[in-house]
C-alpha cells in the first residue's frame, strides 16, 4: 500500500474518536444566551446525494435501526438485489398531452438502460480540472483540504468521452430494473455522471398520487420513475424541440439515478465512521423538489424566493423564464419550456399555469390538505438562476438568467436583530469578489439574493467570508473568533457534486473542518456541527416524503451531527428537512421564526410507534433537538 493510503487512514483514525474536551467560548453579545450547552453551530452543506445513494447498506451500532435499501430487503449487504427488490422497481410511462406527476405506467424496464458519463471528466488536466494532472497544480489551487488529501484531486477521470455510455460499470448492458451498486467497477474515488435534479422532474420521478397511498406510505409517492424522467427530459429542453434521433442516451444520463455506494465494502469510509461515532438521521429531507438554488434559499429563509421588479415588488418574468413542463406535441414528456437556459419560475397560485395544476390537485387530495404557500401573483424560483448581486454589492445586469434583487428575509436578518453573531463562509469568495471567477458557488449563498445584506458594504464584509484567508473559516476556528452561527459551503471542486466533484472530496473537506475545530478544544467543547448536502441530486431514495406545500419536501439526504452531546451512533427517525436547522437555531437562541409564513412555524412532528417515519400531524418538521443528549456528562 502507498504512503498516501496510510496518511489518509491516519487522519481518519484520529477523527473517528470523539473530538471534544471541556471548555467554553468567550461571550459575544447574545451568543451565550442559549437554551442548551451549544454556543456555536456550524452547518456544512455539500452537494447532490440522496440518503440511499450514500447509506444504502449502512448498518448502525447495536440497538439502533436505519431505514435503507438493506433493511428493506431491496438489496443485500453485497449490493446485489434482495428479496424485496421489486419494492424499488422502475417503470416506463406515457405523458403526451399535459404534465402529470403520476403518468400512466407502460411497464418496467427490462433491463434498465445503462448509465451515461454525462459531464464527468474524461482525463486529467492542469488547465481544465477536475481532475488535476499534477500535484503541483492541485496544491497551487489552494484547495481547502489537509495536505494529505490534496492527491484526491488527481484521481478519478473516466477515460471515456463525455455523454457516452459508462462502460466502466461491469454489467452496464444487463442492469436490474432498480438500484445497482456502482463500485468497485466505478471506483468510489472516481468521477461519474450527474442525474437530473430539477423541480417538475422530481415531482414526476416520485410518481405521487393519493390513490397509491398505504399505511406505510400515506403520501402515495412511489418513486418509480427516476430513470424514465432522466431519459425523456433530463435537465430540460431550454425551449428547444426534441432532438432527432432520440434514444435513451440522448439526454446524457441513462440510468445514473439508480446507482449507490456500499459502505460495507469500504465506500464512504469517513462519513460511515462519523455516523458510527456521533448521530445521524434517516428521515432528513431536502426542503424543495429540485436543485441547488431553491434548496439553499429554503435553508436560509424557510421559504421560496420570487421574481421581483428589482425594487422588492412581485413581477412577471420574461416568457422564456416561466416553466412549462407540458410535453411538446408529438413527444413523450419532452417539456415545452424548462432548463438552465430556460424556464425556472412558476406562478403556483394559479392552477391554470402549466405544471401547477397537477401539483395543487394532488395536495388537495391528501387527507390534511397542505396549503400551497404560494402568494397570489408571485412567480417563484423553482431551480437555479444567479442571485441579483455580485460579491461587491453591485447588481448583476450581465446574465440573462438572474433573479432580481430580493426583499427576502433570512435567518441572517433574525440573528442581526437579536444580536447573535453569524457568517456565511463560501470557499473561493475572495476570488469571486475580485474577479467573479472562482470555485465559489454564488447560487448557494442565500444571503447573496437579498437587498438587506448585499446593499451594505459593512454587512457584507462582516457576514460573508471565504473559507481560506485572514478572516476565513479556518482562521476563525484557530483564533477562537468563530461566530455563534456559521454556514459553510465548499467550492465546486470539493462539494461532492457528481461529474464536477467526488464525494470523497466532500468527505475530505469536512475532515479538514473538523480537524481545525479539534485543534481548538475550548471551541470544540460547545460546538455542534451539522453535516448535510443541499439535495439528493436526482438519485433514487426509498424513504417517505411528506408533502408540506407546493415546493416539497423532496427526497431524503444525509444528515450527521458531530458534537459532545451527539455521540454513540444514534439514528434519529424524526421527520426533518433543511428548515429544521433554522428551528434548532431559533430554539437554541430563543429567536422568532424568520417570517409569519416561513416553514419554521410548522409544529414538531408527532410520530407513532407503528410508523416512526410519518408525522400524524402533517405538515410538521422537527427541530433536530432529538439528535442530542444534553443530560450526558462530558
Amino acid at each position: 500500500m502507498s504512503l498516501f493510503w496510510f496518511r489518509r487512514h491516519r487522519w481518519l483514525a484520529t477523527l473517528v474518536a470523539p473530538l471534544f474536551v471541556a471548555g467554553s467560548a468567550p461571550a459575544q453579545s447574545n451568543d451565550n444566551n442559549t437554551t442548551t450547552p451549544v454556543k456555536h453551530v456550524i452547518v456544512i452543506i455539500g452537494e447532490n446525494r440522496s440518503f440511499d445513494h450514500v447509506f444504502a447498506t449502512y448498518q448502525p451500532v447495536r440497538g439502533q435501526f436505519v431505514s435503507n435499501l438493506l433493511s428493506k430487503g431491496i438489496v443485500k449487504a453485497d449490493g446485489t438485489p434482495g428479496p424485496r427488490f421489486n419494492a424499488a422497481q422502475q417503470f416506463q410511462a406515457s405523458d403526451t398531452a399535459t404534465f402529470m406527476i403520476d403518468p400512466s405506467l407502460t411497464g418496467p424496464y427490462s433491463p434498465l438502460p445503462p448509465p451515461n458519463t454525462d459531464g464527468a471528466p474524461e482525463s486529467a488536466s492542469d488547465t481544465n480540472p477536475p481532475p488535476f494532472a499534477t500535484l503541483a497544480a492541485a496544491t497551487a489551487a489552494n484547495p481547502a483540504l489537509l495536505p494529505a488529501d490534496i492527491p484526491l484531486l488527481l484521481n478519478g477521470a473516466t477515460g471515456l468521452p463525455r455523454h457516452s455510455v459508462d462502460t466502466r460499470l461491469a454489467n452496464y448492458n444487463n442492469l436490474p430494473d432498480g438500484p445497482y451498486q456502482l463500485t468497485p467497477s466505478i471506483p468510489y474515488d472516481a468521477y461519474a455522471g450527474s442525474p437530473v435534479h430539477r423541480f417538475y422532474q422530481m415531482w414526476q420521478q416520485e410518481d405521487c398520487s393519493a390513490s397509491h397511498a398505504t399505511f406505510a406510505n400515506p403520501s402515495g409517492c412511489r418513486a418509480d420513475l427516476f430513470p424514465w424522467v432522466e431519459m425523456t427530459i433530463g435537465a430540460g429542453s431550454n425551449g428547444k424541440p426534441l432532438p432527432s434521433p432520440f434514444t435513451d442516451q440522448t439526454t446524457g444520463e441513462g440510468s445514473i439515478s439508480m446507482g449507490f455506494y456500499n459502505v460495507q465494502q469500504g465506500d464512504m469510509p469517513y462519513f460511515k465512521s462519523l455516523a458510527d461515532t456521533y448521530a445521524m438521521s434517516d428521515n432528513y429531507h431536502q426542503a424543495v423538489m429540485g436543485g441547488t438554488g431553491a434548496n439553499h434559499v429554503a435553508l436560509g429563509s424557510g421559504d421560496a424566493i420570487w421574481y421581483t421588479d428589482g425594487n422588492g415588488n412581485a413581477a412577471t418574468p420574461p416568457a422564456n423564464e416561466i416553466e412549462n413542463p407540458d410535453p411538446r406535441p408529438g413527444t413523450n414528456n419532452w417539456y415545452t419550456q424548462d432548463g438552465y437556459s430556460g424556464g425556472t419560475y412558476s406562478n403556483c397560485s394559479d392552477s391554470t399555469q402549466p405544471g401547477v395544476g397537477a401539483v395543487l390537485t394532488y395536495l388537495a387530495s391528501l387527507p390534511y390538505h397542505p396549503a400551497s404557500r404560494c402568494a397570489a401573483g408571485h412567480y417563484y424560483l423553482l431551480n437555479n438562476y444567479n442571485p441579483g448581486y455580485f460579491g461587491d454589492g453591485s447588481v448583476d445586469t450581465k446574465d440573462t438568467y438572474t433573479i432580481p434583487p430580493s426583499p427576502l428575509r433570512t435567518i441572517g436578518n433574525v440573528l442581526l436583530e437579536n444580536n447573535v453573531s453569524w457568517k456565511y463562509y463560501g470557499e473561493g469568495w475572495n476570488d469571486y469578489v475580485a474577479n467573479q471567477n472562482s470555485v465559489y458557488c454564488n447560487i448557494c449563498n442565500f444571503v447573496q439574493y437579498t437587498t438587506s445584506i448585499m446593499s451594505s458594504a459593512a454587512l457584507r464584509n462582516a457576514h460573508i467570508a471565504d473559507v481560506m484567508g485572514a478572516n476565513g473559516l479556518y482562521a476563525d476556528l484557530a483564533n477562537g473568533t468563530l461566530p455563534a452561527v456559521s454556514f459553510v459551503k465548499p467550492g465546486g471542486l470539493l462539494d461532492g457534486h457528481p461529474a464536477s466533484s467526488k464525494f470523497d472530496l466532500y468527505e475530505a473537506f469536512v475532515r479538514r473542518v473538523l480537524t481545525a475545530l479539534q485543534a481548538n478544544p475550548a471551541l470544540a467543547a460547545d460546538t455542534a456541527v451539522f453535516i448535510t448536502v443541499d439535495e439528493g441530486g436526482g438519485y433514487y431514495d426509498s424513504g417517505y416524503i411528506q408533502p408540506l406545500d407546493f415546493f416539497g419536501d423532496g427526497t431524503r439526504i444525509p444528515m450527521i451531527v458531530v458534537s459532545p452531546w451527539s455521540t454513540g451512533g444514534k439514528v434519529s427517525h424524526s421527520y426533518t428537512d433543511h428548515v429544521s436547522i433554522l428551528k434548532f437555531i431559533e430554539k437554541n437562541w430563543t429567536l422568532p421564526a424568520v417570517t409569519s409564513r416561513s416553514r419554521d412555524n410548522f409544529p414538531n412532528p408527532i410520530q407513532s410507534g407503528w410508523n416512526p417515519y410519518v408525522p400524524t400531524n402533517s405538515p410538521a418538521i422537527g427541530d433536530l433537538m432529538d439528535m442530542f443528549n444534553f443530560t450526558a456528562t462530558h
